[in-house]
């Protein structure tokens, strides 16, 4: 903080142009912000300032000016002097609790007052008694437009005599005049109705929903309250699914603002919080539990954990635990220069993390784009940025100010039981890390890896696995963790076995131990016997071997023994996934999925931008045939420049086509885009979410219409997704318009199951080989058999090795899978006989359940 002739600029008698000088409104000894016992104030929330804790019971004004906003519980005041700063009172911690009591105003809310006017007179023993802390609170409320360039230091200060903070407008600060505040409070109650309560990604929401609205909002939450800026503070209260939040308004448009708020934790989202849609993308793999934890820790020299990437590995144990980075306390220069750094830091940290995003994206890991980017919104969070200033401006350096910021929060989160605040916690240290390597400090320490190394860590951050030598990486364990924590997410989408919450034990295990690890059992072996090791690479090599016999015949048409032939494509998204599908020897694209274009950018995609992401692909697949689906947003996919209502269940909403009622726009230009690419033939378009003949016909119009425009004489095939029990049903109306149907397992699993696939807890039971689900297939390829269409299979079912037969069997003719996984499913199509398939098949839609299902099929067609 700058001095400047401390003397001469705290007399409240002397006027300097351009700065602002408030006296002290409470008579008592002076508290740095930082220490005040709340963390709202203490962290800077509600702006810059200073505490006193009061010995007489009476507020004077700091400063001429006009009563903005008086709370209606008498503890707090806020001033507007004639230039525009708002100076606000908050007298004791937690006194907005006493509805009053032992508070009487003195003034009125809009009445002008001259300082050292008496403005709130209160009853020091009665809120002594009932409050937290007597400790109250000045602080500049538009601190954006206003800074503090002196305060006063320890000692004694007189109200309405002693000089406390010297303000001066920054430069290029709007500021609204006191007539322009039109100040109230407004209260909202909110309940919390939808899985995962106020977590990341609708704290994130929420604070966005108030950029702009002149107004400042406050979360509350039993004891616990946070400033809507805050996503860590917003965390930090602990609101679960079900819990009743209070939200207070103040300001010209607080109505406005809580109202944007409310509407935003309304709106239910699958997965909220940054969870589940990266759960979706990567899900963790289903296990059951053991029946005890004794049983298994009573295997000497193994440690028992849960799977959160499957494999088998064997390798030496690397400790990959970083030695700490310790910045040093104190600040070599100036506070101005550390904050310089710190700005610079966090700047290039936001940067990367940007790059990461568009990188993920780029190969559609949305899951992982979904990590960094809810990694940018906590950098940039008040809660710490505040924090770490506040620390510089004791004389701390910034990396010192910024790790002690960052533990801070740690501690908060560390306070309420919910394990997914504990993966928040794990994403703070990852940017603690981040941001004092941007700072210059860095662990010396040689990294060098044997070639086959398990890392051992007691948890893995998103930015330790980016710069991981995946070539030499044969497993990851970790001592604490989650099989949904972004670690986990990130190595199951690069295929390192991992298994997590091995407990304290696995840091006494020594390194370079030759282990033996089995994710999928989570089992970790650190005294294998020869044997163990010999059965364990056995198996990786066989395993190999499998895939790359697979591999040598993968660009051969798949067919039964009997000569019945089934269509193996890929499901794609990205010109990366496209040239991987062709190299696995995919037959075609059975779904090439067009949301990336959509999202993670600030504007839709233009016609051109279209036709050119999709004509790159098409000539990748050197003449295979591609089917592209439309835009398919909604639920757990949004896009940030889509302003859509808020909805009860978005699964449910405005999904696929239906967006085109709401946004046109988007569908049209798409299509146009689509109907660009050369040559013709072979494009073909999917839509989704189509639930009756009305929506398809309206479609097949608009795309004739575009086609003619285009001057397109060639005929473009249409085909319809089937992912809800109408259009399934409904299959042979369908049929007689479309061109060709194709399956989506995943959303047809979950409507007719009427269990969110999102759900972790649900994912065991919404198992696509439910009979019902495949009575609705059988539905469905009966339905185009009588207009002579085939039907394909672009949901997770179509790579399943147990359901293969059995989709065969039902008449299913294209099979559509992720890239690395064409070659073992063409293997698995050419042991079959058709005519067995058929025979199985419909002796399993008669089963009871999915879980007898899979037996039957188990042991009629035994895995490899």
């Amino acid at each position: 903080m700058e001095r400047i002739e401390e003397s001469r600029l705290m007399d409240p008698h002397t006027r300097v142009e351009g700065h602002i000088v408030l006296v002290s409104p409470l008579t008592g000894p002076v508290v740095p912000l930082a220490s005040v016992p709340d963390p709202v104030f203490s962290e800077g929330l509600f702006g810059d300032g200073i505490g006193v804790d009061p010995l007489v019971g009476r507020v004077v004004a700091p400063c001429d000016g006009i009563v903005v906003h008086l709370a209606r519980t008498g503890h707090a005041v806020t001033l507007q002097t004639a230039e525009g700063a708002q100076v606000l009172v908050h007298v004791g911690i937690d006194t907005v609790e006493l509805n009053g009591k032992g508070f009487t105003p003195k003034v009125a809310q809009g009445a002008q007052v001259r300082r050292g006017d008496t403005l709130i007179e209160f009853d020091l023993d009665v809120v002594a008694c009932n409050a937290p802390s007597l400790v109250s609170v000045v602080a500049i409320a538009n601190s954006d437009a206003f800074e503090v360039i002196e305060r006063a230091g320890a000692g004694h200060v007189e109200a309405g005599k002693s000089g406390l903070l010297v303000l001066r407008v920054r430069d290029g600060a709007v500021i609204n005049t006191a007539h322009e505040l039109v100040a109230n409070e407004v209260r909202r109650s909110v309940t919390l109705t939808h899985a995962g309560g106020l977590h990341a990604r609708p704290a994130a929401r929420a604070r966005e929903a108030v950029r702009g609205i002149d107004a400042r909002v406050e979360v509350r939450f039993g004891e616990r309250k946070s400033a809507i800026e805050s996503v860590v503070g917003l965390l930090s209260l602990g609101a679960g699914e079900g819990a009743v939040i209070e939200l207070v308004g103040i300001g010209r448009e607080a109505q406005r603002a809580v109202d944007a708020v409310a509407n935003e934790l309304l709106r239910e989202a699958p997965g909220e919080g940054g969870e589940a849609p990266a759960r979706q993308q990567s899900p963790a793999p289903v296990m059951q539990a053991p029946a005890t934890a004794v049983a298994l820790s009573a295997e000497p020299g193994v440690l028992a954990g849960v799977c959160a990437a499957p494999g088998v590995a064997v390798g030496k144990l690397v400790r990959w635990d970083e030695a700490e980075l310790a910045p040093p306390e104190l600040a070599s220069g100036s506070s101005a220069a550390e904050s310089r750094l710190l700005d610079k830091a966090i700047a290039a940290v936001d940067a990367e993390l940007n790059q990461s995003v568009r990188t993920a994206s780029q190969r559609g890991a949305i899951g992982e784009a979904g990590i960094f980017t809810m990694h940018r919104v906590l950098l940039e969070d008040p809660t710490l940025v505040d924090a770490a200033r506040d620390a510089i401006s004791l004389g701390k350096s910034a990396g010192y100010a910024w790790r002690e910021a960052i533990r801070a929060q740690i501690a908060v989160l560390g306070k309420v039981d919910d394990p997914l605040l504990a993966e928040r916690a794990a994403d703070l240290r990852d940017l603690e890390k981040r941001v004092l390597r941007a700072l210059g400090l860095s662990n010396t320490a040689a990294r060098s890896l044997p070639e086959e190394a398990v890392l051992a860590a007691d948890e893995f951050t998103p930015s330790d696995l980016a710069t991981l030598d995946r070539k030499r990486v044969m497993a990851l364990v970790m001592a604490r963790g989650g099989a949904t924590s972004h670690a986990a997410i990130i190595a199951r989408q690069a295929g390192i076995p991992a298994i997590v919450a091995l407990g304290d034990a696995l840091h006494s295990v020594p390194e370079g131990t030759e282990v033996v690890i089995d994710a999928l059992a989570g089992r970790f072996a650190y005294t294998p016997s020869a044997l163990d090791i010999e059965r364990a690479r056995s198996e990786k090599q066989r395993q190999a071997g499998v895939r790359e016999a697979n591999r040598r015949t993968s660009q051969e048409a798949a067919a039964t023994r009997d000569g019945h032939a089934v269509e193996v494509a890929a499901n794609i998204a990205t010109l990366e996934d496209a040239n991987t599908a062709v190299e696995n020897g995919a037959d075609a694209v059975g779904l090439l999925r067009t949301e990336l274009l959509f999202i993670h950018r600030q504007a839709a995609p233009t016609v051109e931008e279209h036709r050119q992401s999709y004509q790159a692909i098409t000539d990748a697949l050197a003449g295979r045939t591609a089917i592209i689906r439309t835009l398919d947003v909604g639920a757990d996919k949004e896009v940030d420049y889509l302003t859509l209502p808020p909805e009860p269940n978005p699964a449910l909403g405005l999904r696929g086509i239906r967006l085109a009622q709401v946004r046109p726009d988007l569908l049209d230009d798409q299509l146009r885009g689509l109907l660009a690419v050369k040559p013709a033939g072979k494009v073909r378009i999917l839509l989704p979410m189509v639930t009756d003949v009305g929506e398809l016909v309206r479609l097949r119009e608009r795309i004739d219409t575009f086609a003619r425009e285009a001057g397109r004489t060639e005929p473009i095939e249409v085909g319809v997704m089937i992912e809800v029990p109408s259009a399934a049903l409904l299959a042979d109306q369908l049929a007689r318009h479309a061109d060709f149907l194709s399956i989506g397992t995943n959303d047809l699993t979950q409507y007719t199951l009427a269990m969110d696939r999102c759900q972790p807890d649900l994912a065991a039971q919404a198992d696509g080989l439910h009979p019902a689900v495949l009575r609705l297939v059988a539905a469905a390829v009966e339905g185009a058999n009588k207009h002579g269409k085939w039907v394909g299979v672009c949901g997770a079912l179509a790579g399943d090795p147990l359901a293969v037969p059995l989709l065969v069997g039902l008449g299913v003719t294209e099979l559509s899978v992720d890239p690395v996984s064409v070659p073992s499913i063409k293997a698995r199509v050419r042991k079959l006989d058709y005519n067995d398939c058929r025979q199985r098949a419909q002796h399993a839609l008669a089963l009871e359940s999915a879980q007898a299902v899979r037996a039957a099929s188990r042991e009629s067609w035994p895995l490899d």
